[in-house]
């Protein structure tokens, strides 16, 4: 299908980048919208062309239904009164003190007055109010592919309160209470981190989308009850094709489904995303990230939440957390190389000094989306290697989770580029002498990727070491740079996801597992610093 009128030739949108591209259709359109976000305006809205087809969309949603709610057909704001308006998708998200602060947000099929959270260390006593904020999304209608959308975000900001201890809440509007007895079943609840460090678990993956076997990942989430997940980027997939350009494929409707699904888990387990090529949505703002910052609420933490909205850091237990956008570094991918300006390299040069001098942080943990070290589809990042790697190097960080290339695949601990010391399943690894050891979680749920032709799967209880493995890296030109590899230690085709805990105590390590969808272990090995 061709682009409309009002979009950009796509000869020309494919030699511009995100904000050239934005600017361009700025100067063309009339219609203004302001994102109710810190400082993110979505000024002249970028086109796109038809979304999932038939197909996919049934995998979504088997019944063929739109969620409930769903703003393709809502009645202008203040025509419903607020008792039929249903908050869902709830999701949790540290604020910058994981003891003392949660932001709660959820979606809204349209606009109320006065949304709020209600908190309580009780379900029956709920006393605390927070108010919340809106954040809308308006997508224009595509002719003869979709309606326009009304997205409506809502965002409490909860802070003071106790470490170590469970809260209930619930979230609500003028018109909707919460804690009455036909809502009481939506009440959720979270724990704050404790006030000095204890073991815990986290889990992670990247490329989740909305499918039966996402759904069946989350249960296993579940099953783990972990502190936090981290959500290594590619989140929901309504961009279906992950340029960060006009042409890509884009239904909004998709993220209504997939707050729906993932409710049941986030809505109790803190969601720490971060940013994927395809959460370059290029609709709302000039790098794409005016939806992403609509959708979800993260920690503030010194670099600028309103234009990099994955990029922060937090610490948990005794385990620093660091977030980035690869996007900003990525040669595979350019749509948005070098959109910090260098400011995102520098300011996790600052991060992973303060982490690392930090009293009672005994690991540090960086995840991002593009890969470092994978040999599947996408391969390695030659832009990730050069901005990133010698700082990891620098401050010895301890493990780095990707996701991107939808496989599990984990290297050995990796020094200066080579093998540092081979790390076989149930073996360990000391980043202060081996070097790091680099994760692919990209099993999540979305359509699984392969390994290069004649290499086989590797992983607990088949292993079948087959190596040097023939991949290849991204360079600043596009290219495909030939490289053969030793470094590929574990190999697993199939949904999976990452589950760590962090031992405290005389001997502190991260035992890190990766299990497959059914449950079963198919990697493990721990981390010890100074073994």
């Amino acid at each position: 299908m061709d682009l409309p009128d009002f979009g950009i030739p796509p000869r020309l949108a494919r030699r511009m980048s995100m904000a050239e591209q934005h600017e361009y259709l700025r100067t063309k359109l009339t219609r203004r919208r302001t994102l109710v976000t810190a400082g993110a305006v979505a000024g002249g809205l970028l086109a796109g062309c038809a979304g999932p087809g038939t197909k996919e969309r049934q995998a979504a949603d088997p019944k063929g239904h739109r969620p409930s709610g769903s703003p393709a057909t809502a009645p202008a704001s203040g025509t419903v009164h607020g008792s039929a308006v249903v908050p869902f998708g709830r999701h949790l998200a540290f604020g910058a003190d994981p003891r003392t602060g949660m932001r709660v947000s959820w979606q809204l099929p349209l606009a109320v007055r006065k949304p709020f959270a209600r908190i309580g260390t009780a379900p029956d006593a709920l006393d605390r109010r927070v108010e919340a904020e809106i954040r809308d999304l308006h997508t224009p209608a595509l002719t003869g592919v979709r309606p326009a959308f009304e997205q409506y975000y809502a965002h409490a900001a909860v802070d003071g309160l106790l470490p170590g201890t469970t809260y209930y809440y619930g979230v609500g509007h003028d018109g909707f209470d919460p804690t009455a007895a036909e809502h009481r079943a939506a009440i959720g609840s979270f724990r704050t981190a404790p006030a000095r460090p204890e073991s815990f678990v986290f889990t992670a993956f990247g490329d989740q989308g909305v499918s039966q076997a996402a759904a069946a990942n989350d249960d296993v989430i579940l099953r783990q009850k972990p502190a936090f997940h981290l959500h290594a980027g590619d989140i929901c997939y309504a961009d279906v094709n992950g340029q960060g350009k006009t042409s890509d494929g884009y239904d909004p409707g998709y993220w209504d489904l997939f707050l729906k699904q993932n409710e049941p888990v986030a809505r109790t387990v803190p969601w720490m995303v971060t940013t994927g090529n395809h959460d370059m949505e290029a609709w709302y703002s000039p790098d794409g990230y005016g939806g992403q910052l609509a959708r979800w609420s993260l920690p503030d933490t010194g670099f600028d939440p309103r234009t990099a909205p994955g990029v922060y850091a937090f610490t948990y237990g005794n385990v620093g957390f660091v977030a980035l956008d690869a996007n900003d570094v990525s040669w595979e991918i350019p749509a948005n190389l070098g959109c910090s300006g260098g400011r995102q390299t520098a300011w996790l040069d600052k991060e992973l000094t303060r982490l690392r001098a930090a009293d009672g942080v005994d690991f540090v943990v960086v995840f991002f989306h593009h890969c470092a070290y994978s040999t599947s589809t996408h391969a390695s990042d030659g832009g990730v290697r050069a901005a990133w790697l010698p700082l990891f190097a620098k401050h010895q960080v301890d493990l780095v989770i990707n996701g991107h290339n939808h496989v599990y695949e984990r290297t050995d601990a990796i020094r200066d580029g080579a093998v540092g010391r081979p790390v076989p399943i149930g073996g360990s690894t000391d980043p202060t002498r081996d070097g790091t050891v680099y994760v692919t979680a990209g099993g999540g749920g979305k359509d699984l990727y392969g390994f290069p032709s004649g290499v086989k799967e590797s992983y607990e209880g088949h292993v079948t070491r087959d190596t040097p493995v023939d991949s290849f890296a991204w360079t600043r030109s596009r290219a495909q740079e030939p490289e053969t590899v030793e470094w590929s230690r574990v190999r697993y085709r199939g949904f999976s996801l990452l589950r760590v805990e962090a031992r405290t105590g005389g001997s502190p390590r991260l035992d890190v597992s990766a299990l497959a969808q059914d449950g079963t272990r198919v990697d493990h090995f721990e981390v010890r610093r100074g073994a």
